[in-house]
């Protein structure tokens, strides 16, 4: 039975969205349209389902649930610390840095999504991924610390991201 759900529904949330979508499309909402927008987030995920990447094992939702909201307080206190950052520090006292930061991830996903985090949070951004896949390279906007940063983005983060992709 799950074979099958997965056969008819390789991409679930695709077909929800692309049904939404079509749904917002009509400008106005009838049960046909509806039917008809959820024909269409079937047919098309598993039309296109042999071009799409494979998907990662698993998930535990339950952390990554975790991590979305401990990412979007990152993010709240991030635009805080740059908001100072500019506010008050000159810019030939400002201390930017390039970072290299050393991979222990290995699903495209999870990489992806740390990069992602990376680039989201103010005042840092991913800039590059080595052709290995082993090492991220960022740039900070300030910091005292270089070494500090790579290692509190490997614990913060990629640690967390472990733990989240099976």
């Amino acid at each position: 039975m799950i074979r099958l759900f997965h056969w008819l529904f390789p991409h679930p949330l695709l077909t929800l969205l692309l049904a939404f979508v079509w749904i917002l499309l009509q400008n106005s909402f009838s049960f046909g349209m509806a039917v008809f927008g959820l024909i269409l987030g079937i047919i098309i995920p598993r039309v296109t389902a042999a071009f799409w990447p494979e998907r990662p094992g698993g998930i535990r939702t339950g952390k990554m649930i975790s991590y979305g909201l401990m990412v979007l307080w990152d993010i709240m206190v991030a635009n805080v610390q740059v908001a100072w950052i500019v506010l008050t520090v000159p810019n030939a006292k400002l201390k930017p840095a390039w970072i290299t930061i050393p991979l222990d991830l290995r699903q495209p996903e999870a990489i992806t999504l740390l990069a992602g985090t990376i680039t989201l949070t103010p005042g840092t951004v991913s800039a590059d991924l080595s052709q290995s896949g082993r090492y991220l390279l960022v740039h900070v906007l300030h910091t005292d610390d270089p070494d500090a940063e790579r290692d509190g983005i490997k614990s913060r983060y990629e640690a967390r991201l472990m733990e989240i992709f099976i």
